[in-house]
């Protein structure tokens, strides 16, 4: 049941063709960062068995490990004491920063390109609306310049 859910689950975050290339990034880089997770915590579990003073015994607390580690919070109640399991929670560690960078970059973009369409939608009505006050301005002006030279303007 799982390998279905997580096939349709990626298919979703990238298959979609209007889809802009941001956040189909952001949508495989957390895809690969839960893969990495779930495979980390089971790899780290194997590596460290047996060694001593290791704390990492059950999937569940390297599971608790990974996502600790893939956020950098590192609470410090679950490491690896192998070079292994330190190797593995280096990757673990890179595929997080970079898959939360991702994500940050890609709100990042979505905010800004929402703001410049809806300034590109205001433009066209801004501008006619600047365009008439300027004319009207000029309007007032050319008045006040006949009224200071002494021609009224009307006639």
């Amino acid at each position: 049941m799982l390998p279905g859910f997580l096939a349709r689950t990626i298919e979703s975050l990238l298959g979609r063709e209007g889809r802009s290339l941001h956040l189909k990034a952001a949508g495989g880089a957390t895809a690969l960062l839960a893969v990495v997770m779930l495979l980390g915590s089971w790899a780290v579990v194997a590596v460290e068995d047996g060694a001593r003073g290791a704390n990492l015994r059950t999937y569940p607390q390297a599971l608790w490990w990974s996502i600790e580690t893939a956020t950098t919070v590192g609470y410090g109640d679950f490491y690896p004491v192998t070079l292994g399991g330190r190797i593995i929670g280096a990757v673990v560690m890179v595929v997080g920063i970079t898959t939360y960078g991702m994500v940050t970059a890609a709100l990042a973009t979505w905010f800004v390109g929402r703001e410049q369409r809806r300034r590109h939608r205001l433009g066209p009505g801004a501008r006619e609306l600047g365009e008439e006050t300027a004319r009207a301005l000029h309007e007032r002006f050319d008045r006040l310049e006949r009224m200071v030279a002494g021609k009224d303007g009307r006639d």
